[in-house]
């Protein structure tokens, strides 16, 4: 059997800056990983980027390939965008997709790619009203969205919790999902 192919994306929060234990934990359980950023993520790991590219075998992209060059990536198997930032959240939700992570997650609701997402999102973010119509947007479209009880909860503004972002949940959403294929 081959490795499921998981795309791992990421914004620009705290978080993402994990990346790197967090592509090898991923492989660690059977995933075959290919890792997209925002533009302000790639700026935030630029010294890391050769790194992941060369653990995961594939080029950290973080924008739109040109007309007529091929993927360089395999098909998404499931993907998982995490950290999601309250920017990242609201044009995936509302479609604008002038982004590579978020034209292709856009795109991942309409070819059924299994999708889990878990923002990271301060208290004050969560009182804009788009937040929540984002949230159930996401979750309509078959998202599964980690946010709330049993997922992750926000902080208040320029704090961190002691126990750090909740990847665990993150995994097991995504182990949910893979241990559900024949």
């Amino acid at each position: 059997m081959t490795r499921p192919v998981l795309y791992l994306f990421g914004s620009a929060a705290p978080p993402v800056r994990e990346f790197p234990e967090v592509v090898r934990r991923a492989q660690a359980e059977g995933f075959e990983v290919c890792v997209g950023l925002t533009p302000t993520a790639a700026r935030w790991l630029a010294d890391d980027v050769g790194d992941l590219a060369e653990v995961t075998g594939r080029p950290v992209r973080s924008e739109y390939k040109m007309p007529g060059e091929s993927d360089v990536w395999p098909k998404a198997d499931v993907i998982l965008v995490a950290p999601a930032t309250f920017n990242t959240l609201n044009h995936w939700a509302l479609g604008l997709t002038h982004h590579f992570v978020v034209g292709v997650i856009a795109e991942g609701i309409g070819k059924a790619i299994p999708t889990v997402t878990m923002p990271c999102v301060n208290a004050a973010y969560v009182q804009h009203p788009q937040f929540d119509q984002s949230i159930a947007t996401l979750r309509r479209a078959g998202v599964t969205v980690l946010y709330g009880s049993g997922g992750f909860e926000p902080n208040q503004p320029g704090e961190r919790r002691a126990e750090g972002y909740p990847w665990h949940l993150a995994f097991a959403a995504i182990e949910q999902i893979v241990s559900r294929w024949p």
